[in-house]
């Protein structure tokens, strides 16, 4: 079984659960009952909230902000700077409700995407760097711009 690998900077929680090959970078965060699967890699400041749930072989690049109330599946990757929303009405008092999200198996997601909460992201989906999604993503498709929208399906050529 391989070991987990924590930087010494990085906070993760007694209560999260780590699989084996899993490593996370310096300065990251990881709360309390969060469960990040195997031969995971979780670069520098990260922050996974509690009861995120990270499936196996996956690859969140640096300053990615994951909420309570996102769940992703095996082999995602996450790119630089990805952060995701979990409340539709946020306001800085009153009523706070988490509405989740769903990344499916085999999703990639480029550099500085903003996924906002109560959506599904379709397997095999790619979202283009910068692109803010706000609405479910088809599986097999790339969705690129603010909002973002699709493009093609991947199993087309490109144009």
């Amino acid at each position: 079984m391989k070991s987990v690998q924590v930087d010494g900077s990085a906070e993760v929680s007694p209560d999260a659960l780590v699989g084996s090959g899993t490593i996370i970078w310096n300065w990251t965060k990881v709360r309390e009952r969060a469960r990040i699967g195997q031969d995971v890699s979780i670069g520098q400041h990260c922050y996974i909230d509690h009861d995120v749930e990270i499936g196996d072989r996956c690859k969140i690049q640096n300053s990615v902000n994951l909420y309570h109330g996102v769940s992703v599946g095996n082999e995602v990757f996450i790119g630089p700077s990805v952060t995701f929303t979990n409340d539709l009405h946020p306001r800085a008092m009153g009523d706070w409700e988490v509405t989740t999200t769903r990344v499916n198996d085999g999703v990639s997601i480029g550099a500085n995407a903003t996924i906002v909460c109560g959506i599904e992201i379709g397997a095999g989906a790619l979202v283009g760097a910068g692109s803010v999604v706000i609405d479910d993503v088809p599986p097999r498709t790339v969705v690129v711009g603010n909002p973002a929208r699709v493009v093609r399906r991947l199993d087309e050529e490109p144009s």
